[in-house]
């Protein structure tokens, strides 16, 4: 498998070079002429080391390249990359490229051989594409692309529920339930910041170096790990217990801005809540509905509507000056988000109003939705 890594890596980087400096001289080279280039390179009696690879993976690795350049050209990524020994190493394999036996589950891989897995999972349908990656952290996995039935519904249970996401409770629930972050990142940073620190200490590049980077590796992997099977669970069993799931649209990549809470927001992790909720939605028959971002959830009275100017993370619990109700900051904010999300009226200065946005249009000056306009006497 480390020869194969070393051969698409070096195809892929061949074809970045060729695509690069034609791009430069004006003459750019698609996916066919850098394939019919890299037939030719394989050719070369200089790199017959290409050739003792199968050539399935290699010719895959173009093709990524060519999505990476479409992203970058629609500005949906950076300029690619070239690829490195000391990052993570993938090579993928189409329906030539390897062998499935379903009766004995044994995975064959072209000019590599049978390879011992411990299936995570059973599936019944036949594989079409397999890729093998190896991580930081020195494990192998394999991943198959199949055509598998969708998930059977879940019985309906008539009930539904908003979800606000925080630090220091990582959800909070319309029905006043609160679930508390489990704070992976923090349980481990002390065993963490000992095993830099003695990475630091050694020789980059050593033996000794490498030893030590391997057991930095495997913690962040056993952190991510513990991260991901907490969300997995978390989100099961709202989607079995809820029929109707709503949240909130977070700007992540704002928030992450914040230097102080930047760490603790990534260890939450917002976003994998928030697509693996989006999945298993699609998944059991369940209905996730979005709030948007601009929704003044927190600050918005869930009683009588009454928005506050101004609400500090620090007050976690406020008493409204509309009606004078004390409300739980998060649980107020679930509530909210709940009827927001779920197209409920939501009240306004003693009335029934539309959800509106907390921002104005170009050239107008932010104004509280409790105060009416000019227009508005």
């Amino acid at each position: 498998m480390a020869r194969d890594f070393g051969c698409v890596r070096h195809a892929y980087n061949f074809a970045l070079r060729l695509r690069t400096d034609s791009f430069k001289n004006g003459k750019p080279v698609n996916y066919n002429a850098s394939s019919a280039a890299l037939t030719v390179h394989r050719n070369d009696v200089a790199f017959a080391f290409l050739r003792e690879s199968s050539s399935i993976p290699q010719y895959q690795a173009l093709r990524h390249l060519q999505t990476a350049f479409s992203n970058f050209f629609a500005k949906r990524a950076a300029y690619p990359k070239f690829a490195s020994k000391h990052s993570k190493q993938s090579a993928e394999y189409h329906s030539t490229g390897f062998k499935w036996v379903a009766a004995k589950r044994n995975l064959t891989l072209s000019k590599v051989g049978r390879l011992h897995v411990k299936w995570s999972r059973g599936f019944t349908s036949e594989p079409t594409t397999c890729t093998i990656t190896k991580g930081r952290d020195g494990r192998y996995f394999v991943s198959l692309c199949l055509d598998e039935p969708a998930k059977a519904a879940l019985p309906k249970t008539g009930r539904s529920v908003g979800i606000d996401l925080g630090i220091s409770r990582l959800a909070t629930l319309s029905t006043g339930e609160r679930i508390a972050n489990p704070r992976h990142t923090a349980r481990h940073a002390a065993r963490l910041a000992r095993l830099q620190r003695v990475l630091a200490r050694r020789v980059k590049g050593s033996g000794r170096w490498n030893s030590q980077r391997l057991k930095v590796a495997r913690l962040h992997a056993k952190i991510a790990n513990c991260r991901k099977d907490s969300l997995d669970k978390l989100t099961t069993d709202l989607v079995r217990r809820f029929d109707v799931l709503a949240i909130e649209d977070l700007n992540v990549r704002g928030m992450v801005q914040n230097h102080r809470l930047a760490k603790h927001i990534n260890c939450a992790s917002f976003g994998q809540f928030r697509q693996m909720l989006t999945y298993k939605c699609a998944w059991y028959g369940r209905e996730l509905r979005v709030a948007d971002r601009f929704f003044p959830s927190s600050k918005r009275c869930s009683s009588c509507g009454h928005v506050h100017e101004n609400m500090p993370l620090d007050y976690r619990v406020f008493e409204c000056a509309g009606c004078g109700k004390q409300h739980d900051r998060d649980e107020n904010a679930a509530v909210n988000i709940l009827n927001f999300a779920g197209g409920q009226p939501v009240k306004g200065r003693g009335e029934t109003v539309r959800p509106v946005r907390a921002s104005a249009r170009k050239g107008r000056s932010l104004r509280s939705v409790n105060r009416p306009s000019s227009k508005d006497v």
